[in-house]
Formats: C-alpha cells, sequence, structure tokens
C-alpha cells in the first residue's frame, strides 16, 4: 500500500508531466517503475482513485486522459475499478461534461469487455470488493454474500443499468418509468457536488451535439453487451438470480426501445433487436443453443471468439465472417502458380472489402485476421510431398505479410481522417485518439485478446526456439536488464531461471514492434511473460559468431559466413551492411553476402523480410558501368554472384515468398536480361569459384532460365485453354504481363503513393531499373518464347535439310544416342532428312553452342527421337536415357522437353507403348495397387471412375518419370 508521501510523489509527479506536456507513454513507464521500486502491487487500486479524483474535475483536460489510457494499456490500474469509479463521477456530471462522457463511453467499450484477463489476476477478488465499496452493488442488489463471481455479475448488470438510465434521462423518458428517477440517484448524489456547472454559453450548441452523439452511442453499447458472448452469459445470471432488478431493468428497456429517437438513428441496432435481445428466447439461445451451434462450426474453423453486431444473439459464429479469408490465405499457398500481384494488397482489399460488409470493429477485424493466418500456420503440422510451399511460406505470411498489412491499413485509416489540430478543448483528446489512435489501439486490444486461444498459438517444432527466444526478451526488458543482441547470440533457455516458454503470440507481437505498429510497453501486458528475473545468466556473447560481433567488425570467414546464413539477422542496419560488401567487397566477400542473403534472413528473417527480398532483387540487377558501350554484357562480370543468387532462392518456398510481396513481375524483369546474355554465350566460357567449383555459361543461364519460368504456368496444353472454365490464354500470367505490371510500379502519381505498398514496389522497381522494359528488348528470348507458343498450338514443322538449324539438331541428337551408335550404324530421322552412321567421339562433349540456340532446336530433337522410338528404331530405356543426357548437358532443356510432352499428350497421336519387363521391370503391378487406392479413396464420394487404360503414351510412363528424377 501506498502511504501518504507514496501518494504524494504520485500527485507531484503527475502534476510536472502535466505541466511539461511530457509523452503520456513516458509518463506511464515513469509510473510503472517508480511504483514497482516502491513495492506496491499493480495494478494499483490507490492510482486509480487518484486519477479519478484527480480529473473530476479540477483537472479536466486532455492530456490528464491521455495519462489515465496509457496507465488502462500498461495495466497500472485495473480496468474495471477504473470504469467503476469513472461512472459515479463522470455520468451524474455527462450534461456538463460531454467530452468527458463520451471519453467514458469509449473506455466502456474498450475494457468492459475483455473480463477473461481481467478475471484471471492474482488481484481479482480484491479488486471486486474495492468495486463493491465504490457502487455499494451489496447494499443495492441486496446479496448477503459477496464472491468476487457475483460481485462481477453485478458489477456488469450496474454498468449497463446505469447506461440505459442515463438514455432514459437523455431522452426525457425517466420521468415514465415507476420510481421517476435513476436507480442510482442516491449514490450520485454526493458526486454530484463536484461537478463544474460554468460551462461557457458559446460552447452549448456544441455540447448539445456531443451529448446527442453520447446518447446514441450510450443506447448502441447497451446493445453491445447483450450480444456479447461473455456479458450476455453474465446479464443471463443477473436475470436468474435477481429476478425483480432484472423486471425493473427489462420495464425500462422497453420503455427506451419504444420511445427512443437515438435508436431510431442507430445503424447498427434497431428498437425490434433491442427488445428482442432480452426476451425469454433469446436469453436462452444466447447461452445454450448458439453454443451448440459453435460447437459444430468449430470442427472446420476450430476456433471462436466474442460476437460484434455483425452476429446480433444468434446464428453462427462471428468467426464465420472470415471464411473468405480463410480461402484466399489457403489459395496463396498454391505452389503450382505465383501472382503477380502483392499479397498484401489482395488481402488489404478483401479486409476492407469484409469490414465494410459484415459492419464489424477494426478489433474484430484484426482478431480474424489474426486467427485466419494463424490456422493456416496450424495446417501445415503434417505437410504432403511435392512442389507445394511449406511452412517456411506460411510464416512468412503470418509474422511479415500480414503485420505490413495491418501497418498499411492503419496508416490508411490515420490518413482518411485528419486530426483538427485546432480543438483544444476537452474533446481534442477524444478527437486525437479517435483519428491517430483508435486504431492502433484496437490492434493492441487485439493482440491481448489473441492470448486466450493457446491451442492456435503452440509453435510448430521449427519455431520454437525463436519463440522462446521471443518471450526470453520481454522477461528480460521487465525485469530491467538491458543487453545486446550479442547476449541472444548464445543464450541457452536452460540458463533462465524463469521459464521461458514463447508461443506464436511473442513472435507476432516482435514482428509488429519491428515495424513500429507496437512499442514494448507490449511486453508489462497481463500474462505476456512469465515473471522476472534479478540477473542475466552467464555466458560469453564474444566467443560466439553472429550477427552481434559482425557489426562489430569481425571478417567474413567461413565460420562466421556459416553462422549468418543459418540464423537471421535482427535488424536492417545488419542486411545494409551485408548488400554493402555484396557492391563492394571483394569477389569472394560479394559470394558470401549473397550466400547470406538467400540465407536465414530470407527464410525466417520475418522481422525484415521485405528489406532482405529488396536487397536480393538489386543484386539481380546490377548498376550499368558508365563507359558501358555493348548491351547487357557487363552482366557476365558478375556471373559468380547472380548464379549464387539464383540457386539460394530456387526452393519454392522462395519463389512463394517473392510472389506473397508482390515481387515476381521485378523478378521476371531482373532474370529476363540475364537470360539473354547468358544464354547467347558459348559453353567455353566459365568461371571457378574459391571453393574450387567450376560454373560455365550454360549452368548460369539454365538456373536463371528455370527461375524465369517458374514465375508463370509456361507449360499449360491448349486443352487447358478451350475447355470448362479456364481463362483464355490471353488472361494467364505471360513475360508481357509479368513486364507490364512492373512498369505500372514505376508510376508516381499521387494517388499511387498513397498507398504505402505500391510505394515500396515503387521504390524496387526504380531502383532496379528506372525505366520501362518490355520483351522487345530481349530479342532471342522472344524468338524462344513465339516458338514455344507455337510449339503448344500446333505440331512441328519448317525444319529445311542442310540448313545450320539442321546441323544443330543433327549434332544433339548424335550427343543423345552416342553409345546407341557408337560400332553400329542407326538412322533417327529428323523432320525431312535422317542422321546415320557411327557418332563422332567430339560429340559426346556435346556442341560447343549458346544455350538459346540448343533450346531452339530442341523440339525438333525430342520429336525425331520420339518418331524414331514409335517407329522401333529406339527403345523406350534408350529413349529416356538419350533425353536425360540432353537435360544433363543443358539443364534448362527440360523445360522445353515438358513443354513438348505437354503438347502432345493432349494431341492423341501416339500409339500406346507396353512395357516388356526386359528393358525395365513393368509398372503394371504398382499402377493396379494405386488404382485400388484412388477406387477407395473416390468411392466415398460416390464418383465411379472407369479402369487405367492398358497402355500409356510412351513419354509419360512412370519408368521414364522416375528415371529423369534419378
Amino acid at each position: 500500500m501506498l502511504g501518504l508521501w507514496g501518494m504524494e510523489c504520485v500527485a507531484e509527479m503527475t502534476k510536472v508531466a502535466q505541466q511539461k506536456g511530457s509523452d503520456p507513454l513516458l509518463w506511464a513507464v515513469q509510473m510503472y517503475s517508480n511504483l514497482n521500486s516502491a513495492g506496491e502491487s499493480l495494478p494499483s487500486l490507490q492510482l486509480a482513485e487518484f486519477l479519478v479524483s484527480y480529473i473530476c474535475w479540477d483537472n479536466n483536460v486532455p492530456i490528464l486522459w491521455k495519462f489515465l489510457e496509457k496507465a488502462l494499456t500498461l495495466q497500472i490500474v485495473p480496468p474495471m475499478l477504473l470504469l467503476a469509479l469513472l461512472s459515479v463521477r463522470v455520468i451524474p456530471c455527462r450534461h456538463v461534461q460531454p467530452a468527458a462522457y463520451r471519453l467514458y463511453l469509449e473506455l466502456v467499450k474498450r475494457h468492459a469487455f475483455e473480463l477473461k484477463s481481467q478475471i484471471n489476476r492474482p488481484d481479482y477478488q480484491k479488486v471486486m470488493k474495492s468495486i463493491d465499496a465504490v457502487l455499494h452493488l451489496s447494499n443495492i442488489f441486496g446479496m448477503p454474500q459477496s464472491e468476487p463471481g457475483i460481485l462481477v455479475v453485478e458489477f456488469i448488470f450496474s454498468i449497463v443499468w446505469q447506461l440505459l438510465d442515463a438514455s432514459l434521462d437523455d431522452e426525457g423518458l425517466l420521468e415514465f418509468t415507476p420510481d421517476k428517477k435513476s436507480r442510482w440517484a442516491t449514490l450520485y448524489h454526493d458526486m454530484e457536488l463536484d461537478r463544474h456547472d460554468n460551462y461557457s454559453e458559446q460552447r452549448t450548441e456544441h455540447h448539445e451535439k456531443l451529448q446527442n452523439a453520447n446518447t446514441l452511442m450510450a443506447v448502441e453499447m447497451i446493445g453491445q453487451f447483450l450480444q456479447d458472448k461473455i456479458s450476455s452469459r453474465l446479464l443471463y445470471l443477473a436475470r436468474q438470480n435477481l429476478p425483480a432488478h432484472w423486471l425493473s431493468f427489462t420495464q425500462r428497456l422497453q420503455l427506451l426501445g419504444a420511445n427512443s429517437l437515438a435508436l431510431r438513428k442507430s445503424r447498427t441496432l434497431s428498437p425490434e433487436a433491442l427488445l428482442q435481445l432480452t426476451s425469454d428466447s433469446c436469453m436462452v439461445l444466447s447461452r445454450e443453443c448458439k453454443t451448440n451451434s459453435q460447437k459444430k462450426f468449430q470442427t472446420v474453423m476450430s476456433f471462436e471468439y466474442l460476437s460484434s453486431s455483425a452476429s446480433l444473439c444468434h446464428g453462427a459464429s462471428h468467426s464465420a465472417l472470415w471464411i473468405p479469408l480463410d480461402l484466399v490465405l489457403e489459395d496463396s499457398m498454391d505452389g503450382y502458380q505465383v501472382s503477380a500481384t502483392s499479397a498484401i494488397e489482395t488481402i488489404s482489399g478483401l479486409i476492407k472489402t469484409l469490414r465494410a460488409i459484415n459492419g464489424t470493429s477494426w478489433h474484430d477485424t484484426f482478431l480474424g485476421l489474426w486467427l485466419a493466418t494463424l490456422r493456416l500456420v496450424q495446417r501445415e503440422r503434417d505437410p504432403i510431398d511435392g512442389p507445394m510451399p511449406h511452412l517456411e511460406t506460411r510464416l512468412c505470411m503470418l509474422l511479415c505479410i500480414i503485420p505490413l498489412v495491418v501497418g498499411d491499413l492503419i496508416e490508411e485509416e490515420e490518413e482518411r481522417t485528419p486530426v483538427d489540430e485546432k480543438d483544444n478543448g476537452p474533446t481534442g483528446c477524444w478527437k486525437e485518439k479517435k483519428v491517430a489512435g483508435k486504431c492502433r489501439d484496437d490492434l493492441v486490444s487485439s493482440l491481448q485478446v489473441l492470448g486466450d486461444y493457446q491451442s492456435l498459438l503452440t509453435p510448430p517444432q521449427p519455431v520454437l526456439a525463436a519463440a522462446n527466444q521471443a518471450a526470453a526478451k520481454a522477461m528480460l526488458f521487465v525485469s530491467g536488464i538491458t543487453i545486446g543482441s550479442a547476449y541472444f547470440d548464445c543464450l541457452n533457455m536452460t540458463e533462465m531461471p524463469v521459464d521461458c516458454s514463447g508461443n506464436m503470440r511473442h513472435l507476432i507481437v516482435e514482428a509488429c514492434i519491428a515495424r513500429n505498429l507496437l512499442d514494448t510497453s507490449a511486453y508489462l501486458w497481463p500474462g505476456y511473460v512469465n515473471g522476472r528475473i534479478n540477473q542475466i545468466p552467464q555466458c560469453m556473447p564474444a566467443q560466439v559468431p553472429g550477427w552481434s560481433s559482425f557489426m562489430k567488425g569481425t571478417p567474413l570467414t567461413s565460420v562466421m559466413v556459416n553462422a549468418l546464413v543459418s540464423s537471421p539477422a535482427t535488424s536492417l542496419a545488419e542486411l545494409e551492411k551485408i548488400f554493402e560488401i555484396a557492391i563492394e567487397g571483394s569477389e569472394d566477400e560479394k559470394i558470401s553476402a549473397a550466400a547470406i542473403l538467400c540465407g536465414a534472413s530470407l527464410i525466417c528473417g520475418w522481422n525484415i523480410q521485405e528489406h532482405t527480398v529488396h536487397f536480393i532483387l538489386r543484386l539481380l540487377s546490377p548498376p550499368v558501368p558508365a563507359e558501358n558501350t555493348e548491351g547487357n554484357n557487363y552482366l557476365i562480370n558478375y556471373a559468380p554472384i547472380l548464379n549464387v543468387l539464383f540457386v539460394g532462392i530456387a526452393s519454392v518456398d522462395c519463389v512463394q515468398i517473392f510472389s506473397l510481396h508482390g515481387l515476381v513481375p521485378q523478378l521476371a524483369c531482373s532474370l529476363m536480361p540475364i537470360c539473354e546474355v547468358f544464354g547467347s554465350c558459348v559453353p567455353n566460357i566459365s568461371w571457378t569459384l574459391t571453393s574450387g567449383e567450376e560454373i560455365s555459361a550454360h549452368a548460369v543461364f539454365s538456373n536463371a532460365f528455370i527461375l524465369l519460368l517458374k514465375l508463370w504456368r509456361f507449360n499449360r496444353p491448349p486443352l487447358e485453354y478451350g475447355i470448362g472454365d479456364v481463362p483464355t490464354v490471353g488472361s494467364q500470367l505471360t513475360p508481357e504481363y509479368l513486364l507490364l505490371v512492373r512498369n505500372s510500379h514505376l508510376m508516381s502519381a499521387g494517388n499511387i503513393h498513397k498507398d504505402r505498398n505500391r510505394r515500396r514496389l515503387s521504390e524496387i522497381a526504380s531502383l532496379s531499373s528506372p525505366n520501362s522494359v518490355f520483351v522487345d528488348s530481349f530479342p532471342k528470348l522472344k524468338v524462344w518464347y513465339r516458338q514455344h507458343q507455337a510449339c503448344i498450338a500446333s505440331t512441328l514443322s519448317g525444319l529445311v535439310h542442310g540448313t545450320p538449324f539442321h546441323q544443330i539438331v543433327e549434332g544433339l541428337l548424335n550427343m543423345m544416342f552416342r553409345k546407341i551408335n557408337r560400332g553400329s550404324q542407326t538412322t533417327i530421322t529428323s523432320g525431312s532428312s535422317s542422321s546415320s552412321g557411327p557418332a563422332n567421339e567430339d560429340a559426346s562433349i556435346g556442341p560447343k553452342l549458346p544455350a538459346w540456340d540448343i533450346l531452339e532446336a530442341i523440339p525438333f530433337v525430342v520429336d525425331a527421337a520420339l518418331t524414331a522410338c514409335a517407329h522401333g528404331r529406339l527403345s523406350p530405356r534408350e529413349l529416356a536415357t538419350g533425353l536425360k543426357d540432353l537435360a544433363d548437358f543443358l539443364p534448362a532443356s527440360l523445360a522445353t522437353i515438358i513443354s513438348y510432352f505437354s503438347a502432345e499428350v493432349t494431341r492423341g497421336v501416339w500409339k500406346p507403348v507396353f512395357m516388356n519387363g526386359t528393358d525395365w521391370p513393368s509398372p503394371a503391378a504398382n499402377l493396379l495397387n494405386v488404382e485400388g487406392q484412388i477406387r477407395k479413396i473416390l468411392a466415398a464420394t460416390g464418383v465411379d471412375v472407369p479402369s487405367l487404360a492398358s497402355g500409356f503414351p510412351i513419354f509419360m510412363t512412370l519408368n521414364f518419370i522416375y528415371f529423369l528424377k534419378s
């Protein structure tokens, strides 16, 4: 307990802060520290009483209300006690202090519905006794027991009843009640003596407008109490155990519903709905039937949370409103097709649409967004094999994309209604808070409530250590221990004297803090940390290689590089230093820096991931030298570092991360000139890395080209373009479309730069290349793409015997089937000519041709080989072996092979081939087993599937696919 001296210090500290106009958060943090040092248990009951008495009414100024709000945010004062104290001070003075009444209503709206976290606190019983002393609940309701559970029911009942009587009085209806006065008139009697009646006549009109708005808000809040899941159940208990009081309450509510003018102006609550909320059927439904409905729905959605005006008192859980969001999030995980549009833009637009349709608050909107994304992560507990994004992409969505979405929504909301700086009256605090802070405060409240969903917050095993570290960081902050990042490089959770088990909320909060959506006051939330420690565990951070030692100047040795590749950067400054080395360092340092950027900082550096992808794209677009006169040939000098980047971001998860950030168009724009240059190089150009590995121009081109092809579904056969609801060719992702989207990011119109996500994309595009780029700038790529489209659309034609192009086809066929030709006479027809005779031994090395020339010839090569196999000149095994050799010679050729086969399988011109069991084991037994399993699965759905054909096109056998994979 604070003594007289302690309260004098609190009062003096508050007065000084008020006079200086100190930052409310700074005042709250200092108050927290001083009270904690003085041994005062927090939240402090005495501080709550002091603040209310200090404000009402000698110091009713905006900054004091801000102090009060920050004290609530940091849990320095108990919310329920503060609402009780304010109710008996503010409600009777609401006509002369309408701004204070509005602030009170906002505090009720924000804190009266968060009972669960407040009831679970250890000081809950003491707080409820103090509330009883303030509101005289035991005397008014006549309950002999003063148990906390009974008092909390009476407290909620009293808050709603006070709002009801105040609304009746404001509309001149109170005199029509049996008592003709408020149920709380006696309680208010002494408090009214303190009010200030001498307000300016010039403000009367303004006050009247504010009073009318307050009445409407109070009426709507009564409906919200009757709808809310928790408070409606408490009111149901009041109905069951306080029948006489409930009867009086419902009579007054019916009077309000039948005669209230404010209620008829409400957009969220009708008179009929208000009366229905207190009916017998609705109260029973709210308590029983709604629970059964939620249980059924919970099997699909796995969560439920507080209802809002959108769900009223019946029907499905409020979570049903966010099913479209679940579908969009899951669809964004489709690894078979990337998107040219940023997930930030898609989700932001959907959120705004759903919020407008459902009429949800920002609190419910943010909570629904977090829960939907947490479900997305939890669905990856048992991932399937295949080219599908896994946990890393889902964590990117939760810990990077969604915080960026939230940041964009908050910024847009704050810019939409600017603060009126001319208003310095008592309402100035409310206006500023509503405009600049309401949306952000709802983010805070949503994250506080998120802690109640423990089943969704369990971290997957790969991120358990990161979650524990985030929890330890918060615990050290709360304990007043300041440490550097070097400490975390070597921190072992087993060394901590207190349990530092973290969960997904700790990672979400860290992601929000990193983007300035929250501050470190979040560490002080109730239940966020498990306790405090007095001293830090002993360790030797200076001996551990990591980001902290790197920032202090430790060189990039192999040990250091491995450490930085395996652990994500923790700040933008660390990334900037690595990027600087990748630009200005030695050749070895550049390669190491590129590998570091493509390591853990890209995959799991969620707090800085948007910066990581930005730096990678800048490295993929090296600056053009001032003396450059040979087009894009300067790129050849960057081959080693570019190849490291291609390999580093080639995985499905990495490509999908770029897609989520909306950077696929820019990535394609960076890759096209690289493919153009290296695809035009002869393969005798090579580079030797420090590891001794040698890479050729073909290898660099293949890595870049295959990565480029992953950015659109290049191999969709013509059958898919004309059947069912599949869009036409023109609407599919194409190189032209990707470049057009990228060029649109360069637009500098003002309406574009109002969108923070568009600003990010514009900045990245302009830094990589300030000019628009078109496919015509890459003639070799354009020729290949036109041939690719023609190959898909129709059969091959146009190969002329004796031309240089025909010789390339012949050379590739000889290389593929050299083992067959060696020592024997074999003929393989290519178009209108044939290749016969013993193969040249030099062909085993492969033709010394640029990659683009080889890709142009491959469709004719594959067609000739397939024709030879169909006519018995090649066995299926020899065909597969030859194709594998071709893919080994130029890995990029695999894309054209797949494209050709995908098109041919739709034409049905090739006869089936039967496995003879000699060249390789027949897959018949396995195929029958697979068919049986498929039939068993589909039988449950009532689908009848015909038997598989007895033969398969020779290029579609399972053995061939297996052989290529090997």
